[in-house]
């Protein structure tokens, strides 16, 4: 059984401590989520716009490569955010900082802004790093698919942002709000997936709905 817990904590509305000494090197750390959410989603247009005219692949095929490639950062959303910035209890010291500073420092203080997406210098490098990776392994068909990869990206990021920052909406899309809270406040083992539950229903760490009306989030 899944703890109770309230969806506010002491930090909740805080702004975080700095991660180093150095003024200067805290300020790469901090960003608005407007900033990579641009760079992925016009990266995405661009990418697409790319492929169309200087590939032969027919729209048939782009389509199927930009959703495939969307499908795809679904599942790197998940496995990243699960096996990478939750380490198992016999991980390392120095991993466990690592991913305190990347990640754990958000879970502490959910409720900081501007530690919600990477700062942009950091998104550029990995955007780059991502284009000649793909492009080394899937050729021409890197384009589109690695556009669908940058769109499902930046929406992640902005979904990501909202549920932080929005109070729960009254539609559907409610239970993005509800999920992401249970896995920050009550129960960090469980509900992974950020923009959509899909890998958490295919890795069984979704909770069952009698589960879920147990714990009480107040937001």
């Amino acid at each position: 059984k899944y703890s109770t817990m309230s969806s506010t904590t002491k930090n909740s509305k805080e702004k975080s401590p700095d991660l180093f000494e150095q003024p200067w090197l805290n300020k790469l750390t901090r960003t608005h989520v407007a900033f990579p959410v641009s760079i992925f989603l016009l990266s995405a247009v661009g990418l697409l716009y790319f492929a169309s005219i200087n590939t032969q692949l027919s729209v048939g095929t782009l389509a199927a490569l930009f959703f495939g490639g969307t499908l795809f950062f679904t599942f790197a959303e998940y496995s990243i955010h699960r096996w990478v910035y939750h380490p198992p209890e016999n991980a390392s010291e120095g991993f466990v900082n690592l991913t305190y500073k990347v990640h754990g420092i958000h879970h502490d203080y959910p409720k900081d802004k501007q530690r919600i997406a990477m700062p942009p210098w950091l998104t550029v490098l990995v955007a780059t790093i991502l284009l000649l990776v793909f492009k080394m392994i899937m050729g021409q068909f890197s384009f589109a698919f690695l556009a669908g990869f940058f769109a499902g990206y930046g929406l992640y990021l902005l979904i990501h942002y909202m549920v932080h920052i929005f109070p729960m909406p009254k539609n559907r899309f409610r239970a993005l709000w509800i999920n992401h809270a249970i896995h920050h406040y009550s129960n960090e083992e469980i509900l992974f997936g950020v923009s959509n539950p899909f890998w958490d229903y295919i890795f069984g760490t979704m909770p069952s709905k009698e589960i879920k009306q147990e714990i009480l989030i107040k937001k």
